[in-house]
C-alpha cells in the first residue's frame, strides 16, 4: 500500500449541534491519522472561534486533547485558517502541538510540488465575502474583536453566521465557487504545482491547461458526520 504521507481535510464545521461530526473526526485521529507522517486541516476545522478562550468549552476540549495526542505521537499537526476559524491562535498551537500554516503554503508531498490553501481566496466574483474578509482579517478589527467579552463575541458570530447562510440563499452559485482566472494566476506565481483547497464543499479532481501545461486541482470535501478527505501516498493523492 505505500507509506503514508500525509492526510488532509478541510471544512469540518465542528460544532456542539453536530456531534456526529465531531465523533467522526475524533476516530480519525485515534486511528487512521496515526499511520500519517503529516495531517493537514486547511481551515474551518470549527463553525465559527471567538478566541482561544473556547479551548476551555467543554466540546472542543476534546478535540484539543486529540490533535495533542496525534502530536505526541509523533504526527506532524498543521492548521491552516478558514473563514469561520480565522481567529484561532497561538493558545490553540500551543495546546494542540499544532503549527499555524500562512495561506497559501507550498509543500513537497513525496516529491510533487503541492500548494495548499483554504480556497476562499480564489472565489474573488464573491465580492460582498470579499469585503468582509478584508475587514475581519484585519489586525486592529482582530484585536478591537478579541477586546470584547467572550459572550458578546459568542453573540457577534452567531449573528454573522445566519446573516451568511441567509446571503448564501440569493448568491448565484457561480461566484460562491473558485474564479478561474484567479486559480491560473496562483499556479502561474507558484510554478504550476499541485493544488489542494477545500472551502467551496464542490469536492472533485479538476485538471487546468495553464500555458501550455496541465495543472491538477484537487478540493477536499465538506464533512457531514463522517471522516472524508485525501489520503497522500506516493507520490499520489486518493479519497479517503
Amino acid at each position: 500500500m505505500g507509506t503514508v504521507s500525509a492526510l488532509l481535510v478541510s471544512d469540518l464545521h465542528l460544532s456542539p449541534s453536530r456531534p456526529d461530526t465531531t465523533d467522526a473526526f475524533l476516530g480519525l485521529l485515534a486511528g487512521q491519522a496515526r499511520a500519517a507522517s503529516e495531517f493537514y486541516i486547511l481551515g474551518d476545522l470549527f463553525d465559527y472561534w471567538t478566541g482561544d478562550e473556547v479551548l476551555d468549552d467543554p466540546s472542543v476540549r476534546p478535540v484539543v486533547e486529540a490533535l495533542a495526542a496525534l502530536a505526541r505521537g509523533g504526527t506532524q499537526v498543521s492548521f491552516m485558517h478558514g473563514n469561520r476559524d480565522f481567529l484561532v491562535g497561538q493558545r490553540f498551537a500551543d495546546a494542540t502541538g499544532a503549527r499555524l500554516l500562512p495561506d497559501p503554503l507550498l509543500v513537497d508531498l513525496d516529491g510533487v510540488p503541492t500548494l495548499l490553501l483554504h480556497g476562499d481566496t480564489l472565489c474573488t466574483e464573491d465580492e460582498g465575502y470579499n469585503r468582509f474578509r478584508a475587514v475581519v482579517r484585519d489586525p486592529a478589527w482582530q484585536r478591537a474583536f478579541l477586546a470584547r467579552p467572550l459572550d458578546e463575541r459568542l453573540a457577534e458570530a452567531r449573528r454573522l453566521r445566519a446573516i451568511s447562510e441567509h446571503e448564501k440563499q440569493s448568491k448565484p452559485s457561480e461566484i460562491m465557487d473558485v474564479t478561474p482566472s484567479e486559480v491560473f494566476r496562483v499556479l502561474r506565481a507558484h510554478g504550476y504545482a499541485r493544488m489542494v483547497h477545500g472551502h467551496t464543499h464542490r469536492p472533485g479532481v479538476h485538471r487546468h491547461p495553464v500555458d501550455g501545461r496541465w495543472c491538477e486541482r484537487r478540493v477536499l470535501p465538506d464533512w457531514q458526520g463522517r471522516a472524508t478527505g485525501l489520503v497522500a501516498r506516493d507520490g499520489r493523492l486518493q479519497p479517503f
